[in-house]
This record gives C-alpha cells, sequence and structure tokens, in this order.
C-alpha cells in the first residue's frame, strides 16, 4: 500500500525543529557514493519539467525520485510529486506533494547555510522575493538565531506588504522600493525569484553582509552578477551543479570560484567566513537527498499520525 500525502497533510505533520534537524543531518552524513541526477528540460509555452534522482541519505532505508512541472506564472508555480521507495525492495512506500517538500527542504536548508555563514551578530535580514520560499527560510532562521529587522522587496507591493505583516513578529518591516535598496543596509539578504537578469552587484551590500540566493536553480536563471561573485566567498551544496545548473555557471564562472560546500562549512573543514568584513554568499541548487530527509521525516510522523490516504497501485 502506498501512503497519499497531500500538501495539507504535510502541512499538519512537518515542524521546523524536526526538519532543520533532518536536513542537518543529512548535510554531515557520509556520502552514497552515487552522483546526484538533476535534469531539466523546457516544454513548448512557459513552463519546464524537472526530475530529481536518486535521494539518498545514510541510515535511511529509502530513496526518492521527484518529479516537477515548473510553471512561474501559476499558483503554485512549482507541481508534481515525490516518490518515496522502500531501497531494498523498491517498494512505493509514499507519494508526497512536491510543492510543499520542496518549499519545506529548500527553505530550511537554506536557513542552515545562513546561519552558518551570516555573521554572529547578524539581525538585519533583507528578503528579496516575498514568496512561499522566502518565508519558510525565514522561520528557519528564526528558529537558529534573532531576527531583529526586516526589509521586503517584491515585484508586487501589495504581496511585499503581507508578507512583511505575517512574518516581521510584531515589529515594524521596511518595504523597500527595489532590490538594491533592501540590501543596503542588510545583514543577511535572501533572495528568492524567478530572475534572469542580476539584481544585486558588487558594492550593493555593506561590509561584512551575507547572502543567500536561492533563484539560480537551472540555467539561465540568474540573481547575482559575476562582478559580486568573483569579489565575495561563495559557498554552494554541489560545486558540479553550481556549475551545470547553478550560480556559478550562468554567471561564467567555474568550480574554482566556490570556496566549498555547505557540507564541507557544517563538518568543519571549511570556514564559512574568514573575516567579519568578508562578504559571502551561499548559492545553492538543491539536491535529491534533500527531498529523502523530508519525505522520510513526513513519512514518519504520518505513520505515527494517522494521516494521509492509502492506495493500492498493484490492484
Amino acid at each position: 500500500m502506498t501512503l497519499l500525502l497531500s500538501g495539507s497533510d504535510l502541512s499538519q505533520l512537518l515542524d521546523v525543529t524536526s526538519c532543520l534537524n533532518a536536513i542537518r543531518d543529512g548535510f554531515t552524513a557520509v556520502s552514497s557514493g552515487i552522483e546526484a541526477q538533476r535534469v531539466s528540460t523546457a516544454l513548448p509555452g512557459p513552463g519546464s519539467a524537472t526530475a530529481l534522482i536518486p535521494g539518498l541519505v545514510e541510515g535511511i532505508p529509502a530513496y526518492t525520485v521527484k518529479v516537477n512541472a515548473k510553471f512561474p506564472a501559476s499558483r503554485p508555480a512549482l507541481r508534481g510529486v515525490v516518490c518515496l521507495h522502500d531501497i531494498a525492495s523498491g517498494e512505493l512506500l509514499a507519494l508526497l506533494d512536491s510543492a510543499t517538500v520542496t518549499a519545506w527542504r529548500t527553505g530550511l536548508a537554506a536557513a542552515i547555510g545562513t546561519d552558518a555563514m551570516a555573521g554572529s551578530a547578524a539581525g538585519t535580514v533583507a528578503v528579496i522575493g516575498a514568496g512561499t520560499q522566502a518565508g519558510l527560510v525565514l522561520r528557519g532562521l528564526k528558529a537558529l538565531r534573532l531576527v531583529d529587522r526586516l526589509v521586503v522587496c517584491d515585484v508586487d507591493p501589495a504581496r511585499g506588504s503581507s508578507f512583511a505583516a505575517v512574518h516581521a513578529g510584531g515589529r515594524t518591516a521596511v518595504i523597500a522600493a527595489d532590490a538594491r535598496e533592501a540590501a543596503r543596509d542588510a545583514d543577511i539578504v535572501i533572495v528568492a525569484t524567478w530572475s534572469r537578469v542580476p539584481l544585486l552587484d558588487d558594492g550593493d551590500m555593506g561590509p561584512g553582509a551575507h547572502v543567500t540566493a536561492l533563484g539560480a536553480d537551472e540555467p539561465g536563471k540568474t540573481e547575482l552578477s559575476a562582478a559580486l561573485l568573483r569579489s565575495a566567498r561563495v559557498i554552494v551544496d554541489d560545486t558540479r551543479l553550481a556549475v551545470t545548473s547553478g550560480a556559478l555557471g550562468t554567471a561564467g564562472l567555474s568550480a574554482g570560484d566556490a570556496a566549498g560546500t555547505l557540507a564541507d562549512v557544517l563538518r568543519g573543514t571549511v570556514p564559512g567566513r574568514t573575516s567579519d568584513s568578508e562578504i559571502t554568499i551561499y548559492a545553492p541548487v538543491g539536491l535529491p537527498w534533500q527531498d529523502l530527509a523530508l519525505a522520510w521525516t513526513a513519512y514518519q510522523q504520518a505513520l505515527r499520525a494517522g494521516i494521509g490516504r492509502h492506495f493500492d497501485f498493484l490492484a
């Protein structure tokens, strides 16, 4: 029997602390030695199709295959399923809504990376792109450190204001007119957009600022200029994918322009920053094992709580 878990089911099951722990454990786990595959192709019209395989984490007796349709003008913009399989038999244990899994795993992984690389006293956060993804980064970041000031910028001012009202935590948030204004005085900048032109350039942030840029997850998407990436200390989640599908490749940079991976930082083999004045950037693409970390956590909690619908595909 396969357990079907909808977006609303997952919203009941997932909690920030458990998911942060699962993702951190995944970053520090021993590699399976199997190369992650991320395949994306444009479709006729405004969308693209993406598949991520295989999701593997040491100690979890399952793997994932994720299939997404990406349509930026739709709400949600990402639709699809995460298939959770038993690693010994291939049994399809669960089908999970991929929009929810992806938002949670990407947002919380970004929160871990941001916290690991930003200065210890950094508390002013600018959000560029006021969507679900940025909201989950903030939720995760608030569980890891104090956020004492919020600046929001979005192409839709009403959405930016709504985001600020939800996430300011009772404090007054600043609504910025553009990305550069938002980033100017921020300690931490979260960029989560569909942009195909750079939104931030070298000199747009003050000394010691940290930027986490989530949008460059396939060729052609870009949020940061090549000059900014060259001038900063850049950490990625996977060096090969950062060049073939992520921020480095889109900017014409190479693997040598990354100081290391977030796994290196969390294991203590590479520093997240080398000085208080250094500008740092975390530019992930998103990895299949993160889907497994979230899917397995949700699946175990669903079994305990009796949430979801069982379906027999073999009947």
